[in-house]
């Protein structure tokens, strides 16, 4: 075998060697999920029923509806998003009436965009007192993989169906809370 032969095998073999490395490197860093793929707002709406699936805290009448995403206002309320273009599917179970603030969020983040920074941005943004009589005590959100999860209600309903989707999902992203703020009253009102 001539030199340049040799040199050249020898070349492709450690390209060939990068190259199984990267790609090992790029599909082992993607998030990893126990969450079934989500290829459509049904998927979501499933996913909500299996959170609710055999929990025995009292639950408000609940409804779970898909979120028109081209609906700006809309997917505000919802999400607390100023904008919808990371968003790719956006589901909402939530009462139709009541006197409780309970809502459960899952969006699907499209391809690229970063859930953990959407799950951030939700908790931060979203408007805990959105109905007119109540509020929500406490805001929990997180990300795991492609899909966003936000929580809002009091805290003895709001945290078990937070921790329900995080078992299902097994490996989440960062976790963010907010609790919710109490107005002071005026030294005159003590």
């Amino acid at each position: 075998m001539k030199k340049t032969t040799k040199i050249i095998l020898i070349a492709v073999v450690i390209i060939a060697i990068i190259a199984s490395i990267v790609a090992f490197i790029l599909i082992n860093s993607k998030p990893k999920t126990n969450l079934a793929p989500i290829t459509s707002a049904d998927d979501l709406s499933a996913l909500v029923d299996k959170i609710y699936e055999g929990e025995t805290i009292e639950m408000p009448g609940v409804m779970t509806q898909v979120i028109d995403t081209s609906d700006k206002d809309l997917v505000k309320s919802i999400t607390g998003l100023d904008s919808a273009d990371n968003l790719e599917y956006v589901v909402a179970s939530e009462p139709m009436m009541s006197s409780q603030a309970y809502s459960l969020v899952l969006v699907k983040v499209k391809d690229g965009a970063n859930s953990d920074e959407i799950a951030k941005q939700m908790n931060e943004k979203i408007d805990a007192r959105k109905w007119i009589c109540v509020s929500a005590e406490k805001v929990y959100s997180t990300s795991s993989a492609d899909v966003v999860c936000l929580v809002m209600s009091r805290d003895e309903l709001a945290k078990p169906i937070f921790e329900k989707f995080k078992t299902l999902a097994g490996n989440v992203g960062e976790e963010y809370e907010k609790a919710e703020e109490t107005a002071e009253l005026p030294e005159d009102m003590y």
